[in-house]
Parts: structure tokens; sequence; C-alpha cells
């Protein structure tokens, strides 16, 4: 953080210093002085600015963002609960949460004791550290409240109140209010696991520049007051709750249509096509299965091992809306 806002000074005494340069330049007797000196400095002054600007930006995006206080809240931990917070875990977290296999991504198995290099080994380092956290008890997170975890699931920010990164752009702050509170009780009643792995979230400035330009993505609005889910069953507006809680939705868009790659990320399809053509049986098999009827596998980004997870009910729900019209 320091580091980060210090940079950020340095560029705006530079950019200042550039546009300074610029006026004297303008202002030259010389004509040559005039025409070199102005277009070359107030070139430099707009991208110094250009630079500071999305700095800025993304600066106070990472260390100031707007969040509420935490809740004073204390989970129950009743067993229907954990049984549900499990299911919601292992159907999501754990695809980022998991402890590193051999090849350093997420075995997506127990325990969520989290470590997986995500910048190192998705091969942009560049912009610092991305690391998803242990989520047992032997994390960090043994040191939080129930209401801090609360806030860090709705609003995407630690317990100090500074964003985490990967977390605020996910589709998790539109989960309601009960399934949020299972996810903490199923996360309380987890063995703790210690690990000397580094986790959390460290961007350095070229992280925050990209930030701020909306490099990674656009950070969904955060809830004002409580969330409710529609009633379960297998209709589209359920499945849309489906698509939200098994991240589908972080992943190809927030209608389900795909979405255009960014500086870190290649483009997501649009599954709806695909989904339009299959039966229910069909869609089931291939969620099951992760391989398409034309026999064709998901690629290796396509986490199909969480929704082969998942219940019928809830795969029927999701059909329901991958084939309803977007609204």
């Amino acid at each position: 953080m320091v580091t980060n806002i210090f940079i950020l000074i340095i560029l705006i005494i530079l950019t200042i210093g550039a546009g300074r340069l610029t006026s004297k330049a303008v202002r030259a007797k010389r004509l040559w002085v005039k025409i070199a000196g102005g277009l070359g400095a107030g070139l430099l002054t707009l991208i110094l600015a250009a630079i500071t600007f999305a700095g800025g930006k993304g600066v106070a995006m990472l260390y100031f963002p707007a969040a509420p206080a935490a809740l004073d809240l204390t989970v129950a931990g009743a067993p229907e609960q954990i049984a549900r917070g499990e299911y919601l875990v292992n159907i999501s977290c754990v695809d980022c949460h998991s402890a590193p296999g051999p090849d350093g991504k997420p075995t997506r198995q127990p325990p969520l004791s989290g470590g997986y290099d995500l910048t190192g080994v998705e091969g942009f380092g560049f912009i610092g550290q991305l690391t998803p956290e242990n989520l047992t008890p032997g994390g960090k997170l043994g040191g939080y409240s129930d209401g801090e975890i609360f806030r860090a699931l709705r609003h995407g920010v630690n317990k100090d109140g500074r964003a985490l990164a990967m977390m605020s752009l996910m589709p998790y702050r539109q989960l309601n209010d009960e399934d949020t509170e299972a996810i903490i009780a199923y996360l309380r009643s987890l063995p703790p696991v210690e690990t000397t792995l580094p986790t959390g979230d460290n961007l350095n400035f070229i992280g925050a520049v990209m930030a701020g330009a909306g490099m990674f993505g656009t950070v969904p609005e955060p809830a004002t007051e409580a969330i409710t889910a529609p009633a379960q069953g297998t209709t589209a507006e359920y499945g849309k709750y489906v698509a939200t809680y098994d991240e589908c939705r972080g992943c190809h868009g927030p209608d389900m249509t795909g979405k255009p790659a960014t500086s870190v990320t290649e483009a997501i399809p649009n599954p709806r096509p695909l989904v339009g053509e299959l039966t229910l049986e069909q869609f089931v098999e291939m969620m099951h299965s992760g391989v398409k009827p034309d026999g064709v596998p998901f690629p290796e980004a396509m986490p199909w091992e969480n929704a082969a997870k998942m219940t019928d009910d809830d795969l029927a729900a999701l059909y329901a809306y991958l084939i309803a019209s977007v609204k």
C-alpha cells in the first residue's frame, strides 16, 4: 500500500512537471521549439496523466473501497446450516481455495487451505500477488468475526476494509443472507489446517493501474440491504440464482451470454446457443461427464466437476435459466 501510494505521488509530481514543460514550450520564441517541444511535452503529459488517473483510481478501489462496517453477527452453526454451506462451498469456493497440486493449480478437493499462486501460475505475475486464502480456521479467517467474513463475501473486502481484488469481481456478493451465513457456518466447522504458503492480495502499481483502467472487469454494485433469493424450484428465476452461487455468471457474464477477453483472461463463450439445442437429460449428462453431446470435452478452464456435484433439481433450474430468453 505505502509503495503504491508513494509511486502515485511521484507520478502526480511528474505529470505537473510535464505540464509546466509543455506550457513553456508553447510559449517559446522559436517555432521549432513550439512545435517539437509542445508536441513532445504535451504527449508526455497526456501519457503521465492517463497513468496517474488510472493508478489513482486503482489505489482508491484497492485501499479505500466504499464498504460498510462489519455486521455484529453470530452465525448459529446449526447442522442443516452447515450442510447447506458445505454444498455451496464444494461447488464454488473449492475451485480456487483448495490446496494447489503438483501443477500449482487448485486440486478442487478439500482441504480449503488456499495457496494457489494465481498470478504466477497463470502468467501475469507482473501485476503482483493474487493468492486465494486459507479458508479453514487455521488461516487468516480464524481471526475474523462472523460479521467480517459476511462482509468479505458480500462486499469483497478483508478484515481491514481493503478490497479483495478477485473476490470483489465475483458474484458471491449476490448470495442471499441465509446462504452467506451457511457458508460461514461450514467454514467455522472445518478442522484447522496450517500452511506456510503465502496467501492474500498484494497488487503492485501496475496492477493498480490495470484495475483503475477496468482491465480486470467490472466490479458489481454492492448490495445496500438484505438479499433474498427466489423460491427453490426448477424455474428460470431460481436457475439464475444457481448460476450465481455456482459462479457460472462470474465467468460467462451476468446474463450468461459470454464475456469478452480482458488483459488477463481469454474470451468466455455464450453457453445459451449450445444448451438451447439440448434436452434436459442431455444437459445433465453433459454437466456430469464434462463432455458435450458431440463428444468434445469441455476446455480445461471449465470447472464442470463443480457443476457435477449439484443436485438434479439445481441442474434443472440452471437449464431452465439458460434456455429462457435474456431479460
